[in-house]
């Protein structure tokens, strides 16, 4: 009971935009933190991660996220982020957020590998493989490259392209009401952030 309160209270302060960590005592009683300094130094485990953050696939409550992934693919991104102009923290933060670096995930619009190419946009890239990492990440770096470029180097209309697709984008004249677009755009902004201060 003890932990449904500090729970209730917890989120109704607004501290759910943040990660959350608890942790079950011998009592029972539930303990939440949103402090990492202090998760690390206790059995602390991450509970519910930040909106802002969290990748497509994520359900608060028992899946665990990776940390900020630096080597993963890295010489294949930097590859085809050389090739087409587009900033390597840029596609690392997309492939974050899009399938928190799985090759095999499939959205439940049928968006497919580690950059979530939807059939249509795999065939316009040449991509006859979307589950194969090297496909993959050439298609959706060209798509990242079409969309900065259709929208003069903006990078949120383009990530809100990535999501929404550039008709939508175009239509609305900026990032489209929609609330899973409006916090992708965040999340990947503040993922590039966190990919380019990382060293």
């Amino acid at each position: 009971m003890t932990g449904l309160f500090l729970l209730a209270g917890l989120l109704a302060s607004g501290v759910a935009r943040a990660d959350v960590y608890k942790y079950q005592d011998g009592n029972g009683v539930t303990h939440l933190t949103n402090v990492p300094e202090e998760a690390s130094r206790g059995p602390y485990e991450l509970w519910k991660k930040s909106e802002a953050t969290k990748p497509k696939g994520w359900q608060d409550g028992y899946r665990s996220l990776p940390r900020l992934d630096r080597r993963s693919y890295a010489d294949t991104v930097a590859r085809f982020s050389g090739l087409y102009g587009v900033e390597p923290t840029l596609v690392r933060a997309v492939i974050h957020a899009e399938s928190a670096f799985r090759p095999d995930a499939v959205s439940p619009k049928g968006a497919g590998g580690l950059m979530q190419l939807m059939p249509a946009t795999a065939q316009r890239f040449d991509v006859s493989d979307r589950f194969d990492p090297e496909q993959n990440i050439a298609g959706g770096v060209a798509y990242l490259a079409l969309l900065l470029d259709l929208f003069e180097g903006d990078r949120e209309l383009a990530v809100a392209a990535y999501n929404a697709g550039e008709n939508a984008v175009a239509r609305y004249e900026g990032i489209p009401p929609y609330e899973e677009t409006q916090t992708y755009v965040k999340r990947v902004m503040q993922l590039q952030a966190a990919y380019a201060g990382s060293g």
